[in-house]
């Protein structure tokens, strides 16, 4: 029986690597990179995902993710919100036993994201480019497994961090401040961070420590 277009979403790339950032830095994971992306920060990494990739349905994805015999699976883009079907996948998932993490830009609603799912947002910063995309409602729907993460490029995007979680005091979920790969040391954010006593978690990328800046890792 041929799949139902309403059943499919597009797939960059299906690959099983370590978890480099966020709560489940470090777990063996399988990520699901889908296509597209609405958003053009400066410093993107994916910018491969932006067009192509090939149809897949929902149960070929989480048949395809249960293969490698980790639990955790981490659907990412692009931004992955971007294709409304990523619901469907995400609940699929999280039903077959699969402890589920979702990386998103920030700037669509993750209201209707499942539950179960562990969602990793972005603050964008003034030096992402794209600092007027975030949506403000999506910090209400912070629940305590999620995590909020900034991508900080320079010390005025670090000062920006600092003054917005100033302004948004009680913060459910963790903090992860991460420096932009090729813009900013990692030993000048810690640094700042350590000089200012901040409550936040330092986040650097391990797997781009551990294979480089190349895809499918």
């Amino acid at each position: 029986m041929a799949v139902e277009a309403e059943d499919r979403l597009k797939v960059t790339e299906v690959f099983h690597s370590l978890q480099g950032e966020a709560a489940f830095s470090g777990w063996p994971t399988v990520f699901i990179r889908l296509t597209g992306c609405p958003l053009r920060c400066q410093y993107c990494d994916t910018a491969y995902a932006f067009h192509g990739g090939v149809w897949q349905s929902v149960s070929e994805l989480v048949d395809q993710a249960a293969s490698f015999g980790t639990p955790y699976v981490c659907v990412t883009g692009g931004e992955p919100l971007a294709q409304p079907r990523c619901q469907s996948l995400l609940s699929a998932l999280c039903d077959r036993g699969l402890d589920v993490s979702l990386e998103t830009s920030g700037a669509i609603d993750i209201a209707r994201v499942d539950s179960r799912v562990c969602r990793v947002v972005d603050i964008k910063t003034p030096g992402s480019g794209e600092v007027h995309r975030n949506l403000e409602a999506n910090v209400a729907q912070l629940r305590p497994r999620d995590a909020l993460k900034f991508v900080i490029c320079d010390r005025a995007d670090y000062d920006w961090s600092k003054a917005w979680l100033d302004a948004h005091p009680g913060l459910p979920s963790a903090v992860f401040f991460s420096p932009s790969f090729t813009q900013l040391p990692g030993r000048e954010l810690a640094d700042w961070m350590l000089g200012d006593r901040l409550p936040v978690r330092l986040q650097l990328q391990l797997h781009k420590l551990l294979w480089g800046d190349v895809p499918g890792h």
